[in-house]
């Protein structure tokens, strides 16, 4: 007998811009580094990462390999995707 199993993927649940927020927060109150850089691959994948990266002013390939598991995204990037996600980095 061969189980099929389906993996959780938080982007289908990811349907605002209060849901990518709130998830964005929690990653980055409980992470680390790459995990934020993690949340927010996922949150462009919920929003549409040809939509993210047009936003961004970066293209659609580029936004895949920063955002990638072997990516090392610079600060710049970071900065644009969270604000063409509807948010915005804060130090509180």
């Amino acid at each position: 007998m061969v189980l099929k199993t389906k993996y959780f993927d938080i982007a289908r649940h990811l349907n605002s811009a209060e849901d990518i927020r709130c998830f964005l927060q929690e990653v980055a109150a409980t992470g680390d580094e790459s995990d934020f850089i993690h949340a927010l691959n996922t949150a462009a994948k919920a929003m549409g990462m040809t939509e993210v990266a047009k936003k961004a002013g970066v293209s659609r390939a580029s936004l895949y390999k920063s955002l990638s598991e072997d990516g090392n995204p610079r600060f710049d990037t970071i900065s644009k995707v969270t604000k063409a996600l509807g948010c915005r980095l804060a130090v509180v």
